[in-house]
């Protein structure tokens, strides 16, 4: 019974990380250069993601980026400016 349920929690895990994997997939990436030639365009949104610790450690930050919380994605996502271009970053 209990090695049943472990093979099951394994493929939902599986499964689960296929589907992220998918949607990843599916969003179109910006180089850095690329990335530079759009920070002054007011029709863009940086949204820096990292985590809090990630975040505090880090000495690079770009300029003008938001830092919004990704675990809290459900409160601010509606907030949003849909008509303009939504960059995120975490590294």
């Amino acid at each position: 019974m209990i090695r049943k349920l472990w093979i099951i929690l394994v493929v939902f895990a599986v499964a689960a990380v296929a589907a992220v994997a998918a949607v990843a997939e599916d969003a179109p990436r910006v180089s850095k250069e690329e990335l530079k030639g759009m920070l002054d365009n007011p029709d863009v949104v940086i949204l820096d993601v990292r985590r809090g610790k990630d975040w505090d450690a880090s000495e690079f930050k770009i300029t003008g980026a938001r830092r919004i919380d990704p675990d809290q994605f459900e409160s601010w996502k509606d907030q949003l400016p849909k008509e303009k271009t939504i960059v995120l970053y975490c590294a």
